[in-house]
């Protein structure tokens, strides 16, 4: 028969393992948020570097593939028409060529969520490039779009600026010298506010990725951040400055023509408080005041 002391043992244990599950979920989910762009939570893996890019708006990571940490599955496609990694059979589905539509699925539950509606599912590949500048107050940086190659994406960024769903929001997330990336779109992150966002932000839909084939983070990329998940791409996104060895499973979306002096500038301050990866918010804070866009069809 069991002791009163062979059962104070016995919870004592309990409650250190309890302990200890706890511990290990905070560090699991720590290690899921990292670069970059979707609502919930938005993962971007960073190829040999565990990244700090997960929950689709922020969180950090260690060292050593991020998508080995997440294991995003999103799979690079074919691109002989704009191409996307679909999710599982409810999710949104990749460009449809015959129609010429997008498919925006509104996601329930999961992070702080700025909610502007859906996106037109109607969609032109023309022209086959599009310019958005985000203006902020260290200057403007202006991304060419590919419009023709990830036009759901395109679309979808077009719209939030109409939407002024990116005014007066801050880029959270500044990566390390290991993982040079400026993370920005999380629209809970406000100019005005104290602290760290935590990147869960987002507009209350997602898209399937897009243009996968071959793509590589070079410095100048935009690319989009996202969960583990396919087909969970948001409003965030990450504005590369180095080189990243991430896995083809986030939508390069455009490339930088302008502003890559901020973002050294940005990267040269460094972050206010490191995270376990290095990656935390910019000393030099980026608000992002508008979006325009220009090369309308």
């Amino acid at each position: 028969m069991a002791t009163g002391k062979d059962r104070q043992k016995q919870l004592a244990r309990e409650h250190h393992e309890r302990q200890l599950a706890r511990r290990l979920e905070r560090e699991q989910r720590a290690k899921r948020t990292a670069i970059i762009g979707s609502t919930v939570g938005v993962v971007v893996v960073v190829g040999g570097i565990v990244a700090a890019v997960a929950l689709l708006g922020g969180g950090g990571d260690s060292k050593t593939d991020a998508a080995a940490t997440a294991q995003p599955s999103a799979s690079a496609q074919d691109t002989a028409a704009p191409s996307a990694s679909a999710s599982a059979a409810a999710g949104p589905k990749p460009y449809d060529a015959k129609t010429g539509t997008c498919d925006y699925v509104a996601e329930k539950g999961g992070g702080v969520v700025k909610d502007v509606g859906l996106p037109p599912k109607k969609v032109k590949l023309k022209p086959a490039t599009k310019t958005m500048t985000l203006n902020t107050n260290l200057g403007d940086i202006e991304v060419q779009l590919d419009n023709a190659k990830a036009p759901c994406t395109v679309n979808s960024l077009a719209y939030l600026a109409e939407k002024k769903f990116y005014d007066g929001s801050k880029c959270h997330r500044l990566g390390s010298a290991q993982f040079p990336m400026l993370q920005c779109g999380d629209p809970q992150a406000k100019a005005d506010g104290k602290g760290q966002s935590d990147g869960a932000g987002g507009p209350g839909y997602v898209m399937a990725e897009e243009n996968l084939t071959g793509a590589t983070y070079k410095r100048g990329v935009m690319a989009m951040a996202k969960t583990q998940a396919p087909g969970s791409t948001g409003s965030q996104f990450f504005l590369v400055f180095g080189d990243l060895g991430l896995t083809p499973d986030y939508t390069p979306v455009g490339t930088i023509t302008k502003g890559l002096d901020i973002l050294d500038k940005v990267n040269k301050a460094g972050v206010i408080t490191p995270m376990q990866d290095g990656t935390g918010a910019p000393k030099e804070t980026v608000e992002i005041k508008s979006v325009t866009f220009s090369g309308k069809s």
